[in-house]
């Protein structure tokens, strides 16, 4: 008995511009290219204003210019100030390298198309001078700012270093200057007797007085114990009217050493 077979039917392929996935596809890459257009190229979100806040030493102009020179992104043959594509940390790192002068930043976006730049300066709480040639300096210890005329502050720190010093670097460690700040301050506070300049040195920490006469420290070992070495002598042996040939007093070791010229 032969058996029936039904005839094969070759079914026929629609063309790929009725597939609705074709359809979807297109469409998704259509609202793709618009929001990157719209990101990248609308006028309306292109950066037109930039504010500069909190600069008192630092020039508003030369901070606008540095920002201006980091917000264009090129794209092939195009280029884009989209406020949606700046870099921030870029243009944070170009200004600190530009101005060591800036304590720290703040970028801001204001939508649709102005950039705020917010910035607080370094405080100086004293000056660093090395051959000749003083700098502001930081709490940090970190110098910024060259002093055109003589240091306007009451600290006053040196070194004897024949090296070249640069705006940005650290020059004194910060709890070397801590140890400073200390004994400046109770110096003056207990024992009324000013300083005017420290000298770093590799062996011993050199604080000179307004009256001449020097003061030697050893800064890896407790400030406060040292200090409190100095009043008892100072009363006993060396009162007020005995410092004019005084020459240094040596606290450093466990003796105290003393010398008159």
């Amino acid at each position: 008995m032969q058996k029936y077979r039904k005839p094969y039917r070759i079914k026929r392929k629609k063309p790929f511009f009725r597939n609705r996935f074709f359809w979807l596809s297109i469409s998704f890459l259509l609202f793709i290219g618009g929001i990157f257009y719209l990101i990248c190229f609308v006028s309306f979100f292109q950066i037109k204003e930039i504010k500069i806040l909190g600069n008192q030493k630092i020039s508003a102009a030369n901070l606008e210019n540095i920002v201006k020179e980091n917000i264009t992104k090129n794209f092939l043959f195009f280029n884009s100030k989209s406020i949606f594509l700046l870099d921030k940390n870029k243009i944070k790192s170009e200004l600190s390298k530009t101005f060591p002068q800036i304590e720290k930043e703040d970028l801001k976006r204001e939508l649709p198309n102005t950039l705020i730049l917010e910035i607080e300066e370094k405080k100086e709480i004293g000056c660093f001078c090395r051959n000749e040639i003083c700098f502001f300096i930081d709490k940090k210890g970190v110098i910024f700012e060259k002093v055109s005329q003589t240091c306007p502050l009451s600290l006053i720190i040196k070194d004897s270093k024949e090296e070249e010093i640069s705006f940005g670097q650290k020059i004194v460690e910060e709890n070397i200057l801590l140890k400073i700040q200390e004994i400046q301050q109770k110096l003056k506070e207990s024992l009324q007797i000013t300083t005017s300049e420290f000298n770093i040195s590799e062996e011993k920490l050199i604080v000179k007085t307004l009256d001449g006469w020097e003061i030697y420290f050893n800064p890896e070992k407790d400030i406060n114990l040292q200090l409190n070495k100095l009043e008892p002598l100072l009363e006993s042996e060396i009162p007020p009217e005995k410092r004019g040939n005084l020459e240094y007093i040596d606290l450093r070791f466990s003796k105290i050493f003393w010398k008159f010229r």
